[in-house]
């Protein structure tokens, strides 16, 4: 299992997921993006170092979660530093920050820390098992990569979308076949990473740690986009124009025909 190895990943999961004690929302949001990009870091100085045999697919691995968590907490950063609206949702969704006790603050933080190393795990078994080169570490590097892009793309593109039309979610380019493109693109990510160890892990341990987290972020999603349908039904509830675009757009995955997470009022 290399509890010893998964002990260090651990360490910088939660030293790096420690910036949600500043604000509790960054527990699962820029924390995780750190955490992600720094147990990628890890994975691959210990390669280096020899105390793993890896290959290419690997270290391309390696790299897909460093990409993936740099470009996820740098994008957070960015928005939040300049879009007022954003920060007046921050707001809204954190004005409790101060009556969280701290106990409870550990408490997340010690649950993402462990979630973070499981999510990545079988990037971990891969090397920890010494798998060679094969066609499902493929299969999962192409979807990691294809879901990078992905939620790039829809980063942008609702990004130009609001500068035109602020009092409307964006609906063009991707939004035009699913609503949550970005939820999409992370369950995607994470399934390519599922798959790139499928044909390594070893012994229930290792495939109980690989499913748990799988679940745990594929419901992560879905509840987020749920939250996310729940803000926008406060705010364009009464506006036909959104009500047209989410009755007839899948909310989360491209041609599955389900459109809504939240009772319709």
């Amino acid at each position: 299992m290399g509890w010893n190895y998964l002990g260090i990943l651990l360490i910088v999961s939660l030293v790096l997921s420690a910036v949600g004690f500043y604000k509790y929302v960054y527990f699962l949001s820029i924390g995780y993006g750190f955490s992600v990009a720094g147990i990628g870091i890890t994975l691959a100085v210990m390669s280096l170092a020899g105390t793993f045999n890896a290959g290419v697919q690997q270290y391309i691995l390696f790299a897909l979660l460093v990409i993936y968590g740099i470009r996820l907490s740098g994008f957070l950063l960015i928005r939040e530093m300049k879009n007022i609206s954003y920060r007046k949702t921050l707001q809204a969704v954190t004005g409790d920050e101060k009556k969280m006790p701290v106990f409870v603050k550990v408490a997340i933080w010690l649950c993402v820390g462990v979630l973070y190393v499981a999510q990545t795990s079988p990037v971990f078994f891969r090397s920890y098992n010494g798998g060679e080169t094969s066609i499902a570490a493929w299969i999962g590097i192409v979807i990691c990569v294809f879901a990078i892009i992905l939620e790039s793309v829809a980063d942008k593109q609702k990004s130009d979308q609001k500068k035109v039309r602020p009092d409307m979610v964006a609906t063009k380019g991707l939004y035009k076949i699913v609503r949550c493109p970005n939820y999409f693109g992370e369950i995607l990510f994470w399934t390519g990473i599922f798959i790139s160890g499928v044909d390594v892990m070893k012994g229930a341990g290792q495939w109980i740690t690989a499913i748990i987290a799988y679940i745990c972020i594929v419901y992560v999603m879905i509840n987020g986009a749920q939250r996310l349908e729940k803000r926008q039904m406060g705010r364009y509830g009464d506006n036909k124009e959104y009500n047209d675009y989410a009755d007839k757009t899948p909310i989360i995955v491209p041609l599955l025909p389900l459109y809504h997470l939240n009772k319709k009022k």
